[in-house]
């Protein structure tokens, strides 16, 4: 770990949000589910706690990319480009429309590399999300900062799909879904609605896909296919971008008992992200 980092090990911030019935109606719509209306008592799907506990920034406080400034609870990490890289999520109990819940977010580990595409820094981060029962969900996630693409750059060949798919969806990511997602989860990062912004400066070909939202669909895909069980667990990993301009799937198979796998293929067959769910 460098130095230069160490002073925001352990640094801690915290938000606190009440569970209201119209978020989880506006995420059931976005997700094109036909699910009656929620109300008082019920429990929302592990998950969409996400839709809840977001840090509400300043304009002022963002910066070009539209993320917050960094070097007040972010580290002052000086790459431009930033990703969510995975997340390893926990569910305890559930968490119930009229609650008021609470996520604690500690910064676990600061981590500088030199990859193939140039110097990567890796954040992680402890989120720990507490109803009115103690807590409800744990999340360790992972974010990579990187350098600004290079022209002559050539991203590595994904892993193939973990299996034969049993389940799958095809999802058509149009502005329009990722609009919603993004005023869902209150995230103004310009790659996911910034078409300029996103191929002149960053360098990508199209609207990036939201990682969060790639994992809200699988996580999905698993609802659909087990509407009866219970998640105890469910953990992804990013592999390659997905863009606006082609539609994708996700897709799954169950696995041993109380287990099962899924993944998201880009429109080629690449592997996007992959997931493993306990249940």
């Amino acid at each position: 770990m460098s130095d230069q980092y160490e002073a925001w090990i352990g640094k801690q911030s915290s938000t606190e949000a009440l569970v209201t019935a119209y978020q989880a109606d506006a995420l059931t719509a976005t997700l094109d589910r036909d699910d009656p209306a929620y109300k008082e008592g019920d429990a929302i799907p592990p998950g969409w706690h996400l839709f809840y506990i977001r840090e509400v920034v300043k304009l002022r406080d963002t910066a070009e990319d539209g993320h917050p400034k960094r070097g007040d609870f972010l580290p002052p990490i000086d790459l431009p480009r930033r990703m969510w890289a995975g997340t390893q999520a926990t569910y305890h109990k559930p968490i119930h429309v009229g609650e008021t819940i609470r996520n604690v977010t500690t910064i676990e580990s600061v981590t500088p590399k030199v990859g193939k595409t140039g110097q990567l820094v890796f954040l992680k981060l402890k989120h720990e999300i507490s109803g009115e029962d103690g807590i409800a969900t744990t999340e360790i996630q992972d974010v990579v900062y990187r350098e600004e693409a290079k022209p002559d750059a050539v991203a590595p060949e994904p892993p193939p799909a973990p299996g034969d798919a049993v389940w799958k969806r095809t999802i058509q990511p149009s502005p329009v879904l990722l609009f919603r997602y993004s005023a869902l989860t209150m995230n103004s990062h310009r790659i996911h609605y910034d078409r300029t912004y996103v191929t002149e400066i960053e360098k990508y070909p199209g609207l990036l896909v939201h990682g969060p939202l790639t994992f809200t669909l699988l996580l999905d895909l698993f609802r659909r296919e087990n509407p009866d069980s219970t998640l105890k667990s469910f953990s992804v990993r990013a592999v390659s971008p997905i863009y606006d301009t082609h539609d994708f799937t996700v897709e799954g198979t169950p696995g041993e008992a109380g287990e099962a796998t899924l993944w998201a293929l880009n429109h080629d067959g690449r592997l996007a992200m992959s997931a493993k769910a306990t249940f």
